[in-house]
């Protein structure tokens, strides 16, 4: 007999609702989640602004202590990144509508356009700068322009959430289940199932299961996937009780 532990139910918070109309509407619970998250992105954008004119401070003044440029450059970025992921995380929590382009472009893209804000004017000044010899430059400007473009492609939503999306996932989920919205997934898991026993996700390797809507899937881990698996099955049974 296989020694595991059995697996840990997750009990389920507050999450999205699904409205008559099929629109999702993010909760009360999970919009004021967002909201702080996003006000702590803010701050720490600022933070990372805040660095980036230190670094700015630090080239005006001769001779130029490249240490300290290159210690301003590390915390930017690190503000620059925690900031994107504050905010991607909110975006989750409460998804723009597709409606809107230019609204849903700039709210899923906030990271990358502060991530871009918070180095480019630096880059800029670092490469323009008379003080700074070409070894300096090539250092301290390889540094800068290699933080922008990390601080830029973190900051990147390659799968942005909408409404709409969450909307026609929790639909899927509800027609296959009887309007029940309700699926498991586990820590490292790319899916989301509709069954706990599914094997892909029950099995001698696992230690935890996570139950909750579909929104709080795409919320907790960023799961936008259903297991072919569970919707197979779910399709056989449904086709079984005819």
């Amino acid at each position: 007999m296989e020694d595991r532990k059995k697996p840990i139910k997750l009990t389920r918070a507050e999450g999205g609702e699904t409205t008559a109309a099929n629109t999702f509407v993010a909760s009360d619970e999970s919009k004021s989640k967002a909201r702080t998250l996003r006000i702590l992105a803010i701050l720490s954008w600022i933070a990372a602004i805040g660095f980036e004119v230190g670094a700015i401070l630090v080239l005006k003044k001769v001779p130029i202590n490249t240490t300290w440029l290159i210690v301003m450059i590390v915390v930017d970025l690190i503000f620059a990144v925690v900031g994107s992921m504050l905010w991607k995380k909110s975006n989750r929590l409460d998804p723009a509508s597709e409606k809107d382009k230019t609204k849903f472009f700039i709210q899923n893209q906030l990271g990358a356009i502060m991530g871009i804000i918070a180095f480019l004017p630096l880059v800029i000044l670092i490469f323009t700068n008379k003080d700074l010899s070409g070894k300096q430059k090539g250092l301290v400007g390889t540094i800068a322009v290699v933080a922008m473009l990390i601080a830029g492609i973190t900051g990147v939503d390659f799968n942005p959430p909408s409404q709409e999306q969450y909307a026609d996932q929790t639909r899927e989920v509800e027609t296959l289940m009887d309007g029940v919205n309700h699926v498991f997934w586990t820590k490292s898991g790319k899916s989301y199932h509709l069954y706990q026993d599914c094997s892909y996700i029950n099995s001698a390797r696992t230690t935890e299961i996570f139950e909750g809507t579909v929104a709080q899937a795409r919320e907790l881990k960023n799961i936008t996937d259903l297991c072919d698996r569970c919707e197979n099955r779910r399709v056989k049974e449904k086709g079984g009780e005819e």
